[in-house]
């Protein structure tokens, strides 16, 4: 017993003589205190949460007013040797039906909606399928092969549809969706960002082209043509029409119409028929380092104009041979595609 009561004894003196040792150190020596109140207390926030905050309200809002489009083009069928061997010499004058799929954006609320040209090209009948399944025969308002626009119309009113965003404000790195109808897989949504603006990747065959591509790593595959590429507030910011592919799919990087041309298309198409085109009347390129050298040029960044046509706008301006074109409206010329895209 009085060697329990000597243990606790000395085990209560110890601690007490620790604790006075550590009160001590912390009022004589004021580094220990100062760094004990400045450790912050870290507060976690889920980054995912908040990403998939705006990924599934943007999807969500936008998703309805996205549709199914369905073509049907006749083609001819050529007549082969077994056709002539083996009864059937009129093989050429039966028609093939093809079938044909893509998206539509339903941009008003009476069922206006944007398209690409070369998903309704040459078809004989159209259909569109909503979200909820329903389906309605289209009919073609207008169509602009230099920017691969089309415009289609629906009889139904009271319909979802999404407000096209300036196009002119999108940068580079920012969330963007892609909704559309990949391989008839209805109403799907990928997600990415802008990896570049002004792209221009020589797809569209007419001599005035508009090419000035949103290019997106948004996953985009056949029949998404047509479809929505929306910002994360849902907001419509292109139509899907390209992808970068060596096998048909996709393989990292697809591009879009900004929303601005399409703005333009729609207002010409429904006021006038057709799409009227601006031309100032010039031979432009792109600067290069051989350029700059071949024409003394001090400057690295902008539009070159090789000439100028007669009576032509730019001509009447005062604009001339080996000027360069760096800005229009306080919005910065680097490349001949975004010069094209302002004045179209």
């Amino acid at each position: 017993m009085k060697n329990l009561l000597k243990i606790f004894l000395i085990g209560g003196l110890g601690g007490a003589l620790v604790v006075g040792l550590y009160e001590t150190a912390l009022k004589t020596d004021p580094k220990v205190n100062t760094i004990i109140k400045e450790v912050p207390i870290i507060q976690r926030t889920s980054y995912n949460s908040i990403e998939e905050s705006d990924f599934v309200t943007a999807a969500e809002s936008t998703v309805h007013a996205v549709v199914h489009v369905k073509t049907e083009i006749e083609s001819e069928v050529y007549a082969t040797p077994f056709d002539y061997f083996f009864g059937d010499p009129n093989a050429n004058s039966k028609p093939r039906i093809q079938m044909g799929s893509g998206s539509g954006v339903i941009i008003s609320t009476d069922g206006y909606i944007v398209t690409n040209n070369h998903v309704i090209n040459k078809a004989q009948s159209i259909k569109v399928s909503l979200n909820d399944d329903r389906e309605y025969d289209a009919q073609i308002i207008g169509t602009d092969p230099t920017t691969d626009i089309a415009l289609l119309k629906i009889q139904e009113e009271g319909l979802q549809y999404l407000t096209l965003s300036n196009s002119d404000e999108v940068r580079l790195g920012q969330w963007v969706l892609a909704i559309g109808n990949p391989f008839n897989l209805t109403s799907t949504v990928t997600a990415g960002i802008v990896s570049a603006k002004g792209r221009d990747i020589n797809i569209i065959s007419d001599r005035s082209a508009i090419e000035s591509f949103i290019q997106t790593d948004a996953a985009v595959n056949p029949g998404n043509s047509g479809g929505a590429l929306v910002n994360t507030k849902g907001e419509l910011i292109g139509i899907n029409t390209a992808i970068s592919t060596h096998t048909g799919s996709f393989e990292g990087y697809s591009f879009a119409v900004p929303s601005n041309i399409v703005r333009k298309v729609v207002e010409d198409l429904l006021e006038f028929g057709k799409v009227q085109r601006a031309f100032i009347g010039v031979s432009i390129s792109d600067l290069s380092p051989g350029l700059i050298e071949q024409e003394n040029l001090e400057i690295n960044e902008g539009v070159y104009i090789g000439g100028t046509t007669t009576d032509g706008a730019a001509s009447e301006a005062g604009l001339q041979k080996g000027d360069v074109i760096t800005a229009i409206d306080n919005i910065d010329i680097k490349k001949s595609s975004q010069l094209q895209e302002m004045i179209g």
